[in-house]
């Protein structure tokens, strides 16, 4: 009878056992599918039309008259096939004007879909999203202001890079890398100055520090809020792997905000697999964010987007 028992006993562990396998494999499963479903999204998203592959200039804007066109004597030169003369961008102090060349715009020229007029084009500070877009044949242009200087976006939707991609390259997804941090406000809010690879720098506000523990060692990481509209944190940080195998000047990693929100002690998940390289990975003619001091980790994350570029 008690041996009975112990058989029985020893039967119920192993299906117990293999209960929790089974859940811990199945959640595994789902984890790797939202990871392989994220690096398909995040490919489709840079291969759009007007996706960082398609960026082919940025010129920079002298005080006064800034003719842009195909033509030779342009101060902004445009791909042959393009008009001679599309518009001039006058800049006068943190005024950006659109004005018509000689004989006018040309008709296809459309400004935030509509009929190029002259008018003075909005130029937010280190923020992009609002500014009008420039569109003739291929091309979508904006005007971006970094600092005290101001800039021409140039995308071209038949740009070599978007037409030769060839594909992205990632590390093995690894869960080890994926970690739940202790959210800890700041209150109220500290301001960072972020430098980018162009020499300038602008303010991002901090709303706390995400502390958590990885290979043993305790770490933290401070992101910043890029849109206060927005529930997404910006974590802009670079490891060690970065003099070998990933982007060198650092990495992004997006994410939600904490369990109890911004201004409350709460967590939030980190995972590392997610990270990816920045716009200047794929492009010299973006202007890239670079990692607050205190975003340089000690230890290497050999996990998410490896360089494009050997």
């Amino acid at each position: 009878m008690r041996s009975r028992l112990r058989i029985l006993r020893s039967v119920g562990i192993v299906a117990l056992l293999a209960v929790i396998s089974a859940a811990a494999f199945s959640e595994g499963s789902a984890w790797r599918n939202e990871l392989l479903k994220w690096r398909e999204d995040h490919a489709a998203k840079l291969q759009t039309p007007d996706g960082w592959l398609s960026l082919t200039g940025l010129d920079w804007l002298a005080e006064g008259d800034n003719p842009l066109g195909s033509a030779p004597d342009n101060k902004i030169h445009l791909a042959a096939g393009n008009p001679p003369h599309v518009a001039i961008l006058r800049l006068s102090g943190e005024t950006v004007t659109l004005i018509p060349p000689a004989g006018g715009f040309p008709k296809e020229l459309l400004v935030g879909g509509a009929a190029a007029k002259e008018e003075s084009l909005r130029t937010d500070p280190d923020e992009d999203k609002f500014n009008p877009h420039l569109a003739i044949g291929t091309l979508n242009m904006y005007v971006v202001r970094r600092g005290n200087r101001f800039a021409l976006r140039i995308k071209d939707s038949h740009s070599p890079t978007l037409v030769h991609f060839q594909g992205l390259k990632w590390y093995p997804g690894n869960e080890t890398y994926r970690v739940m941090a202790k959210w800890i406000p700041y209150t109220p809010p500290k301001t960072v100055m972020l430098a980018t690879l162009v020499g300038t720098s602008y303010p991002q506000p901090v709303p706390g520090v995400a502390e958590f523990t990885l290979l043993g060692k305790r770490l933290c990481l401070e992101p910043v809020l890029e849109d206060p509209k927005v529930a997404q944190l910006f974590f802009i940080l670079r490891d060690p792997t970065s003099s070998t195998a990933t982007y060198p000047s650092c990495r992004f990693l997006y994410t939600g905000f904490p369990t109890n929100g911004l201004e409350k002690p709460g967590e939030l998940v980190l995972d590392f697999n997610r990270l990816e390289n920045p716009p200047c990975a794929f492009t010299p003619y973006a202007t890239c964010p670079l990692p607050p001091h205190g975003n340089v980790l000690p230890i290497a994350l050999p996990v998410g987007e490896k360089r494009y570029h050997n």
